[in-house]
């Protein structure tokens, strides 16, 4: 499966990260609120027939990538943002 296309809207308090998932029209996403120079990661879904295949993980990746381009850090409070950072200590760094 190729990378799903990322989109981000921000309205300064609260944002997500979603990805079109093939076979459906039921997006990924993940949300987050801002809370300071924080982002709290407090959702993520995929569609049932989209699970498995690394989509939330990619809307995860996008969260840190922009928290490093941007300076902010993440505060996971979805369980499965929590997972993965405790998967990926290379993400300390924008760890609140």
């Amino acid at each position: 499966m190729a990378d799903p296309a990322i989109t981000r809207v921000d309205d300064g308090e609260t944002g997500a990260y979603y990805a079109d998932v093939e076979g459906t029209d039921v997006k990924a996403e993940l949300t987050w609120r801002a809370k300071g120079a924080s982002r709290v990661a407090d959702h993520t879904f995929t569609p049932p027939e989209a699970r498995g295949q690394g989509i939330a993980l990619k809307l995860v990746e996008a969260l840190v990538a922009d928290a490093r381009a941007e300076g902010f850090t993440i505060v996971p409070t979805c369980p499965y943002v929590v997972v993965q950072f405790k998967k990926h200590p290379e993400w300390a760094d924008v760890l609140a």
